[in-house]
């Protein structure tokens, strides 16, 4: 239906019962025209977010599949606009509904603390997430979607959260049955308990950004309660910045006893979570957006980790130093500096150890314990287009080719094939549950075979984009996809996943 008209419903989530299905209106959005109609306004300027999207093919006729799109952005920013999940469902070979949604981000929707957790508003954020998937439960039928084929999608933060929904036992498989979980994992990073002092630190930060830090600790919430809302908004934004770029971000989910139990590496030991087919990939250069570009002394590079991981030992720190070999004293480095960029001769390196430390390793640990765990299929990939120069295949750049959105379709003939290829195997799964079950333009495609951890070699990675530079100014066009032997930093992940939930 690629150039037909599609059916859009923008509509306010309440927690209360809502008007009947009969009383909701729908538009008749032409597919040229799907960016401008997601969620009216700034969603980031107030609690009142809760709001969602449906798109379906106009005059589909049977009961559909459903996608549910979790939108990232650090659970500080980001809104459902980011995604062009329009684009996505008007050129799928077969059609399915798609929903996306926001909910409360950075203080509003995280404020972890002893004081939160007795007034009973942790991981709130998590909580709309859920609302909405019983929305969709009860709903989408009168959407001609179809409640027991839903899939939930999305990308670093979006992913972290699906990922924590998966191993909420207790949740069970009713609200989705397959998952796609991208540049994320449960693991990624320390999950700490709500009153770690990193929290109750910041939380100290943000009451004084709000000037409620000389009010006694019973009537915390109701001094900020009283507050404007942007004074709100505004202290949560200067105490992320404050830990931003990468050091110990706030506002974060947290180990709560009730969505998140136990450490997410636990929960994967326990071998109990809620089994489903999963695709899940990683991207090449994660680390470069959150790592500082003029690092140039070893001992910045050592203290970079210290401060992003109090709890790691100097023994691990010094194995840190080893994996990632110092490009300034030894010349045969992977991390040696060749491109004419301004960056510190420390850069590459220390974005190559946070990125395997933040994304790369935790998906790849999701795609290891998750196939070894359960019958169910999972499929792992590493996306390697080169986007820039110095940041390479970086953290979510992936996101505008899985939708086969117009402007990177439209750069040339080779970035239309990534970008179709990698929609089709994106939009096969939302289907079926299989990357290769739809065929259509792109049914030539490589066979996307599930990853394997039992096997002691053979375990299969599909790459997209290796070789291409197109975007970066290079004359390169590389692979669309290719499914390879997975040795790609096998080793610097064998040490991270050894150290997967440790915190302080």
């Amino acid at each position: 239906m690629h150039s037909e008209e599609f059916l859009m419903l923008y509509l306010r989530l309440e927690t209360e019962d809502s008007a009947e299905p009969s009383q909701w209106a729908l538009q008749t959005i032409p597919l040229t025209r799907v960016v401008s109609v997601l969620v009216p306004g700034d969603a980031t300027s107030s609690e009142d977010c809760l709001t969602v999207n449906v798109f379906r093919p106009n005059g589909a006729k049977e009961k559909l599949p459903v996608a549910v799109y979790v939108h990232g952005g650090a659970y500080n920013r980001g809104t459902a606009s980011m995604h062009n999940t329009a684009s996505m469902v008007g050129w799928s070979e077969k059609p399915f509904v798609a929903v996306s949604f926001n909910y409360r981000i950075g203080a509003l929707g995280f404020l972890p603390s002893t004081v939160s957790a007795q007034e009973g508003i942790l991981n709130l954020g998590l909580h709309d997430q859920i609302l909405a998937f019983e929305w969709v439960q009860e709903n989408i039928e009168a959407f001609g979607g179809d409640p027991s084929q839903v899939t939930l999608i999305g990308l670093s933060a979006g992913a972290h959260s699906i990922a924590h929904h998966i191993m909420n036992y207790d949740l069970g498989t009713s609200l989705f049955h397959r998952a796609v979980i991208e540049s994320g994992a449960a693991t990624s990073r320390a999950v700490h308990p709500y009153n770690a002092q990193l929290h109750e630190t910041q939380f100290q930060e943000f009451i004084a950004e709000a000037g409620c830090n000389d009010t006694p600790q019973s009537d915390i919430m109701n001094c900020l309660r009283s507050q404007p809302s942007s004074t709100i908004i505004n202290a949560s934004f200067t105490v992320f910045d404050k830990y931003n770029p990468s050091v110990r971000w706030a506002f974060q989910p947290v180990i709560d006893g009730d969505l998140i139990k136990r450490r997410p590496i636990d929960a994967w030991h326990s071998r109990k979570w809620n089994k489903m087919p999963i695709l899940t990939g990683f991207n090449t250069n994660e680390g470069t957006y959150y790592v500082p570009s003029a690092m140039s002394q070893s001992s910045e590079f050592t203290s970079f980790f210290r401060t992003l991981l109090p709890a790691y030992s100097d023994e691990d720190i010094k194995t840190i130093d080893e994996l990632y070999p110092d490009p300034e004293v030894d010349p045969s480095s992977l991390y040696v500096e060749t491109r004419n960029i301004p960056v510190g001769p420390q850069y590459k390196r220390v974005e190559a150890a946070y990125g395997h430390y933040a994304y790369a390793c935790p998906v790849r640990q999701t795609a290891t314990l998750a196939s070894a765990g359960q019958e169910e299929p999972v499929f792992l990939y590493r996306w390697a287009l080169n986007k820039t120069v110095r940041g390479g295949a970086n953290h979510a750049d992936q996101m505008a080719y899985e939708t086969f959105n117009p402007e990177v379709r439209g750069i040339s003939r080779s970035q239309e094939e990534i970008a179709g290829t990698f929609h089709a195997y994106i939009t096969s799964f939302i289907v079926t549950g299989d990357p290769n079950a739809v065929g259509g333009r792109y049914e030539n495609r490589t066979v996307w075979k599930p990853y394997d951890a039992s096997l002691a070699s053979g375990r299969k990675i599909m790459v997209f984009g290796e070789g291409n530079d197109e975007r970066a100014g290079g004359s390169g066009t590389g692979v669309a996809a290719q499914l390879v032997e997975d040795e790609w930093s096998r080793r610097e992940c064998e040490f991270w996943w050894t150290k997967a939930g440790i915190s302080d």
